[in-house]
């Protein structure tokens, strides 16, 4: 009877690789893909042919769609897209930074963005318990505004418990960090000008505090090729420390992402940030080419689009209304402290060479 149940083992841990399993499977995920596919390559023509942010624009077409989730046909596609396709792109985050990148900032401006990033999370964790939300959404929320906007929420809510309270208030972080760091774009170059900040000061203020990385670098060149370039060095630091930060959630959350099944445990590091780190340093060694960097950077902007749709299909804005005030104005909270203890530290000129 024993050795029945362990050829059966054996039979099913071989089927799951069997060319007709993987056919079955990739034939199962299919429509589901490819309706986040469409609304992927819409969202990037609308964004190339008029502007604006291409992850809200996926967003925006994903939630009119929502109708498609409910269809067993397409669920099992867009499930797919909202979590493997998810931390493909997380991880191929890891391509477009070396370490030459971070040694370029120096010890102060590095400890100082690094105080900014803990400090914007802990701020978080603290004005959610204040708000009356629960400290997932702190977390995520901190960590959207202090890293990397809607990459960092999509990156952190994939380590989080999986409920529907979570991935709702995923949505909203997204929607509102990508409005907020639209308004910092235009913004932030004015008040640079207005303090009549330096362009290395500058750079550390706009890289330090813009959530999204293409946005900083449109805010960068608005004050010109010095500023453009020393931001998004400053920015792709932010970037960096999106490994340790969700690393250090997902052992915070370790035993309650999902119910443990016997000879079961869940990974220490989840695997998309190992190969997240596995891409910065073969990045930083030089011997990738340059043309397979932008790739692996190209399809990581692609992926996330893909989650985003997914993640737009699975909510909708009924669902949104539902979460109230508190979360934007936690969002908004994180902002200005950020914004405020950048701009601080280069006022009074904590970081000594940004002259």
């Amino acid at each position: 009877m024993a050795n029945t149940k362990n050829q059966a083992s054996v039979g099913s841990a071989r089927a799951l690789w069997h060319p007709l399993t993987l056919f079955e499977t990739g034939r199962a995920l299919m429509p589901g893909v490819l309706v986040c596919g469409v609304i992927a390559l819409a969202s990037s023509f609308i964004s190339e042919q008029y502007g604006g942010p291409l992850l809200l624009y996926a967003l925006l077409l994903g939630l009119s769609f929502h109708f498609l989730h409910g269809n067993p046909q397409t669920k099992k596609g867009v499930d797919f897209c909202g979590r493997a396709v998810l931390r493909i792109g997380v991880a191929l985050l890891g391509a477009r930074i070396t370490f030459d990148q971070v040694g370029q900032l120096g010890i102060q401006v590095g400890l100082l963005i690094a105080s900014a990033v803990v400090l914007t999370i802990l701020a978080g964790v603290w004005l959610a318990k204040l708000l009356g939300l629960n400290r997932e959404e702190g977390l995520l929320s901190g960590g959207a505004v202090a890293i990397c906007g809607a990459s960092a929420a999509l990156a952190i809510s994939s380590v989080l418990p999986k409920t529907e309270a979570n991935e709702r208030f995923t949505l909203l972080a997204v929607v509102a960090v990508t409005v907020l760091s639209t308004l910092a774009m235009i913004g932030y170059p004015l008040l640079t000008q207005a303090l009549l900040l330096p362009a290395m000061a500058s750079g550390v203020f706009l890289g330090g505090t813009i959530h999204d990385v293409a946005q900083v670098v449109a805010a960068g060149m608005l004050l010109g090729l010095d500023v453009a370039d020393s931001a998004t060095v400053v920015k792709l630091f932010r970037v960096m420390l999106l490994l340790p930060v969700v690393m250090a959630i997902s052992m915070l959350y370790r035993h309650h992402a999902l119910p443990q099944q016997p000879g079961n445990t869940t990974p220490l590091v989840p695997s998309f940030l190992v190969a997240f780190m596995v891409f910065m340093i073969a990045s930083s060694t030089g011997l990738v080419p340059a043309g397979l960097v932008q790739t692996a950077t190209d399809t990581s902007r692609m992926c996330l689009v893909l989650a985003i749709a997914a993640v737009g299909i699975k909510t909708t804005l009924e669902d949104l209304l539902k979460l109230g005030w508190r979360p934007l104005l936690l969002l908004v909270a994180e902002t200005l402290l950020i914004c405020t203890l950048v701009l601080g530290a280069v006022l009074l000129n904590l970081t000594g060479h940004m002259g």
